[in-house]
């Protein structure tokens, strides 16, 4: 690899799936103000609402995630257009 051409803050990162609580790391830049402990080393956190284990492309299952309410929020929205 070379040298001097990754930023200095090039790191492993841990990144939460926050519907499965499934941890993975990886190296990344990200700024992140939240740490985690695992398996006794402490990284930088950074929460996902879904990732390839919670997709369901990449899990094959049909789920339907609505974590702010669009969905119901749209429905109410457009019902006086409803025949």
């Amino acid at each position: 690899m070379k040298q001097g051409i990754h930023p200095e803050n090039y790191r492993l990162v841990a990144f939460k799936d926050m519907s499965n609580d499934e941890i993975f790391l990886t190296k990344s830049t990200v700024n992140t103000k939240e740490t985690i402990d695992v398996e006794g080393t402490e990284y930088p956190l950074v929460k996902l609402e879904i990732s390839r284990t919670s997709h369901p492309f990449y899990t094959g299952k049909t789920k339907l995630i609505d974590s702010a309410g669009r969905i119901d929020k749209f429905k109410n929205k457009y019902a006086k257009f409803k025949k």
